[in-house]
């Protein structure tokens, strides 16, 4: 049972290590094992380091093509700032530790969070759009297939 530290940072992780077992099987050489509470502090010391807040820039939301013009048909008020497209940067921001669950044959990972989207102006600067709160639920499975390790992610919420 391991823990993960943010860098520099030694307190204690704001979660408490529960025992677990590990099945007794010997037909293999090599079992790995890993707790919750590792996959918890590994989240809170990402977290703590700012590792979830993600800026997404033009150079980015051009190639999936992302700009004012997208939002400006789904949020009427985006098209009063801007009459011309202008590409978008994301600031994508958790604002909550992401939770990490473990079940049987997968986990699930919640996280809350912010995103803040800006127009970016032909002079470079930017001006902040909207604002919007997210919160999503992802349960992963992971399988060895043909000895090779194989995911499926689901987007629960």
């Amino acid at each position: 049972q391991g823990i993960v530290y943010p860098g520099g940072n030694y307190s204690a992780p704001p979660f408490v290590a529960a025992p677990f077992t590990v099945p007794d099987q010997s037909d293999s050489m090599l079992y790995l094992a890993f707790s919750e509470y590792f996959f918890q502090t590994s989240s809170f010391a990402y977290y703590t380091a700012g590792a979830f807040n993600i800026t997404i820039t033009e150079e980015t939301c051009s190639y999936f093509n992302i700009s004012t013009e997208i939002f400006s048909s789904v949020i009427p008020e985006v098209a009063q700032y801007s009459v011309t497209p202008y590409p978008v940067m994301l600031k994508l921001m958790a604002t909550e530790i992401p939770i990490i669950s473990l079940q049987q044959d997968s986990f699930t990972i919640e996280i809350q969070g912010s995103m803040e989207v800006f127009a970016v102006l032909p002079d470079s600067s930017t001006q902040l759009l909207f604002t919007m709160s997210i919160a999503a639920n992802t349960s992963i499975a992971v399988n060895i297939f043909d000895q090779k390790l194989m995911g499926s992610l689901c987007l629960n919420r």
